[in-house]
């Protein structure tokens, strides 16, 4: 007769056991006469009958229901008795198993439980999760799940008809939840049935699971990881070396879902004739296929650096990415895990790093998800006037809550260690910070000190940003911050959070205002060219266009240009020209190098149809061309942040729309002339003072024939001549072009 309780055996019928290693498994009983038994016990719901197996001596031996027709138990003579086997027969089917409950998980210590409670498990996706693992050498996967709150949690799958009376998970007493299942193959589907105290059931994804199924379906997967062989060794430890602010940065912004589907193949260099559709019938390109096609093409273009939208898991397409449910999981749409790795690969063996725009402000309130994840409100705030986002429909992470900050920061850390990511981009970082973001009175609380800042969520980036570069020298955290928040790319040791780029959103409404009026109304606007001088260095800030300036009834960059098609084309090599030689790294979304007429299309491609015409492909020779000056010439990025690395020589000619300035290499005497007329009438004999005399070299004229310009110019330069200005004793008297940037360099030898 059975020693165990029937209450014991109930609450493991009943799920409602927080330890069922205490009643199902092997047990030894009290030696007899010197001999040592066991008994093994078993709940095995649909079984008609059940044996234990010991393969090593081919014996099996019967076990008998006890207090419930599903649950056997039988005892085995042995001096020990390890990785015995179940045999099981459900109607007309026999199965033979190892019993997971002969197994007891040793992944998680005591310490790395004190840490994930603690907060500071920086590699805590190391224990939680699914893992393929070897114990007592019987191959297996370990599953471990934070669910404090949980009276119940099973592992579910097809391998177990997704039934959680089966697979019943043992709590630790930090509320992590843990079991190995032998047997199971890489590829396994799986959830976890969460129950909460009062027995209502929740079917959740693995918050840290490494792969998710292509969506709508929502099942994680198991995945190895350490499979892929690296190539890049040599890059990152190129990058540990390397002080991102006085290194070239210019990023192509990628939504890789609408770049380019199957069935529509962009022009190539022929100029051969291509039909796009704006509803693709085909699929999306795959990590693989992204990486044979988008990097040549990057990489042609002269970037430095590709930027994915968000490449976590999302269940919906429509949300570009910025709602995710799988933190842990590269999106299935477009492959696998390793195929990912494969495409950051592919973009380091072509000198192209990679970014991501990472989501720690949201995640969305899909029932598969982290919202209510054991049926209490795990990760986010349990009051809505800090946990929603009502105008996105999501909710807000707890900062407060070490489990939570810990999940976050080891997520960002993840993408760098397992997928060697070169950067992320923190997304909404204002809503992070501000307890009254969109939010009306009455409908926020105050900080401890009355205030409105969100003093949790500015100490998580602090630690944030302070692990990466810890972890991670030479990489780029960039924030899309758009408030007054002092100190955002400063260091932590100085009171900042640690970021080493923010979004100048600024420059960018400025510049999109100006180029919005009519170049005969532009001398009224002069200040949105000059103003953001003004505090250019007080951040490390990145100049960016991105996919939210062409989106929600914004219309494209070409839709804001006034005048007619030539004007258009000018005005736009005007914007991106003056973006590349004012102080700041540069970021530009995908289209905008070939002068997409129509706003982004999430769920169509890109007008690849517009090269098939001449005007365009100038347009893009010129990106191409305006990024490799920008790439050639130090004084254009190696003091990017700092005042003396920027003079203007004159700003203050608003009459004309003109302005000249210098900016100046770090490391050398080197120092290039920026000259830029914003109408479309051209001028002659327009002298720009310059600091020495000599022949000056015209390194780049936007308004070049090949470009589709007027192709005015200054003959491949000017030489100086004598000036009475009290400033500048040398001038270039120059022709400024209609609608140009010219960038001059000093040639000394000349």
């Amino acid at each position: 007769m059975t020693i165990v309780a029937p209450e014991q055996i109930q609450k493991i019928t009943n799920n409602q056991h927080q330890n069922p290693f205490e009643v199902l498994g092997s047990h030894k009983l009290s030696d007899n006469n010197g001999k040592s038994a066991w008994v093994v016990r078993a709940y095995l719901p649909k079984a008609d009958a059940a044996w234990v197996i010991r393969p090593e001596e081919r014996e099996s031996y019967p076990m008998h229901s006890v207090h419930h027709p599903n649950f056997f138990e039988c005892e085995i003579e042995a001096a020990e008795l390890k990785n015995y086997q179940l045999k099981v027969k459900e109607g007309d089917r026999e199965r033979v198993f190892y019993d997971p409950y002969a197994f007891r998980s040793a992944k998680l210590t005591e310490f790395d439980r004190y840490l994930f409670a603690e907060g500071n498990h920086h590699r805590i996706y190391e224990k939680l999760g699914a893992h393929p693992t070897e114990i007592n050498g019987i191959a297996g996967v370990y599953f471990a799940v934070w669910a404090p709150n949980a009276r119940n949690v099973s592992i579910v799958g097809d391998f177990n008809e997704w039934d959680g009376r089966k697979d019943q998970m043992e709590r630790t007493e930090s509320g992590i939840w843990e079991l190995f299942i032998p047997q199971l193959p890489s590829g396994t589907i799986y959830k976890y049935e969460i129950k909460n105290p009062e027995g209502h059931i929740y079917l959740k994804s693995d918050p840290y699971g490494f792969a998710q199924q292509v969506r709508p379906d929502t099942a994680s997967k198991v995945v190895d990881l350490n499979q892929y062989q690296w190539q890049d060794e040599d890059w990152l430890e190129q990058r540990r070396h390397q002080d991102p602010h006085d290194q070239p940065i210019s990023v192509y912004e990628l939504h890789a879902g609408s770049w380019l589907h199957t069935g529509a193949e962009h022009p190539p260099d022929s100029g051969e004739v291509v039909r796009v559709s704006e509803k693709p019938e085909g699929r999306f390109l795959t990590y693989r296929e992204l990486a044979d096609k988008l990097i040549p093409y990057v990489k042609d273009l002269g970037y430095t650096h590709i930027e994915l939208l968000p490449i976590a898991e999302h269940p919906y397409d429509g949300s570009w990415g910025y709602q995710v449910a799988g933190y842990f999981a590269p999106t299935s749409r477009f492959g696998s895990p390793e195929d990912f790795m494969y495409f950051v690969d592919q973009c380091h063996a072509n000198d192209l790093g990679v970014i991501v725009d990472w989501v720690p402000g949201h995640f969305p309130k899909d029932s598969h998800g982290l919202a209510y994840f054991d049926g209490t409100h795990l990760y986010e705030h349990d009051d809505p006037r800090k946990g929603e986002h009502k105008e996105w429909g999501t909710y807000v992470f707890n900062y407060s809550r070490h489990e939570v900050r810990n999940f976050l920061v080891s997520n960002a850390l993840f993408w760098f260690d397992k997928y060697h990511i070169d950067g992320i981009r923190v997304d909404a970082v204002a809503s992070m910070l501000y307890l009254d973001y969109n939010r009306n009175d009455g409908e926020w609380v105050p900080n401890r000190y009355g205030g409105h800042e969100n003093l949790e969520a500015a100490d998580f980036l602090r630690q944030l940003n302070y692990l990466i570069f810890g972890y991670y020298p030479g990489i780029l955290s960039i924030a899309e911050e758009s408030t007054a928040w002092p100190l955002v790319s400063r260091p932590t040791y100085l009171g900042g959070l640690g970021f080493n780029f923010k979004w100048n959103m600024g420059w960018m409404h400025d510049m999109l205002d100006y180029f919005s009026e009519d170049p005969i109304h532009r001398r009224y606007h002069h200040n949105h060219v000059t103003f953001s001088l003004m505090y250019a260095f007080s951040e490390n800030f990145m100049l960016a266009l991105s996919h939210d300036e062409v989106v929600h009834g914004k219309g494209s960059l070409w839709d804001r240009m006034p005048g007619d098609d030539w004007q258009k084309f000018a005005n736009l090599r005007c914007l991106f020209s003056y973006m590349f030689t004012h102080p700041g790294k540069k970021t530009m979304f995908m289209g905008m190098e070939f002068g997409q007429h129509k706003e982004w299309n999430a769920w169509g491609d890109l007008q690849w149809e517009l090269l098939n015409h001449e005007s365009h492909q100038k347009f893009k020779q010129f990106f191409k061309d305006l990024n490799g000056i920008y790439r050639s010439q130090p004084a254009l990025y190696t003091q990017d942040f700092s005042d003396e690395g920027f003079e203007w020589i004159d700003c203050n000619d608003a009459d004309n729309s003109v302005v000249s300035f210098i900016r100046k290499d770090q490391y050398s005497d080197e120092f290039v002339v920026t000259v830029c007329n914003f109408t479309p009438v051209p001028h002659h004999d327009y002298w720009i003072g310059v600091p020495q005399a000599g022949f000056y070299e015209e390194l780049f004229n936007s308004d070049a024939e090949c470009y589709g310009g007027s192709n005015m110019g200054n003959g491949g330069g000017k030489a100086t001549v004598e000036w009475s200005n009290p400033k500048w004793h040398q001038a270039l008297p120059l022709c400024l072009p209609p609608l140009s940037v010219m960038v001059f360099k000093h040639k000394p030898d000349a």
